[in-house]
């Protein structure tokens, strides 16, 4: 089964920091963007940040300059460093990334999201 599993959500206060990792299941033969993406009670889905394979990262406009995305491509890990937090951040973080793998001997492509971490802010 392919799936990313993430960890590391929890309370923090306003200006804390928290970092949340995600793991790719060893299955996954590679793995091309990655991203973070959060959604708030009562609001829609939303980008926070995306890396791809080269490194290039991409910022949602609230969080450039607070969150830093990194990812180890050998270990097929993603992070998400969450400083400067504030209460508007909180939301459920779900991680993100396109993949391959290989199936009764065909390379297949697929999307593939995480289950999803509660990070929450207190003011």
């Amino acid at each position: 089964q392919v799936r990313l599993v993430e960890s590391g959500g929890g309370l923090v206060q306003a200006g804390g920091s928290l970092r949340l990792s995600c793991a790719a299941s060893r299955n996954i033969f590679s793995i091309n963007d990655m991203g973070w993406y959060r959604q708030a009670p009562g609001k829609q889905c939303e980008l926070v940040a995306t890396i791809t394979s080269g490194g290039s990262t991409n910022y949602a406009d609230s969080v450039k300059g607070r969150f830093t995305i990194f990812r180890d491509n050998a270990n097929k890990m993603v992070w998400l460093q969450m400083n400067s937090l504030k209460p508007e951040d909180t939301a459920v973080y779900y991680c993100n990334a396109d993949v391959s793998f290989y199936s009764n001997d065909y390379l297949k492509y697929l999307e593939v999201w995480g289950q999803g971490t509660l990070v929450t802010v207190s003011s």
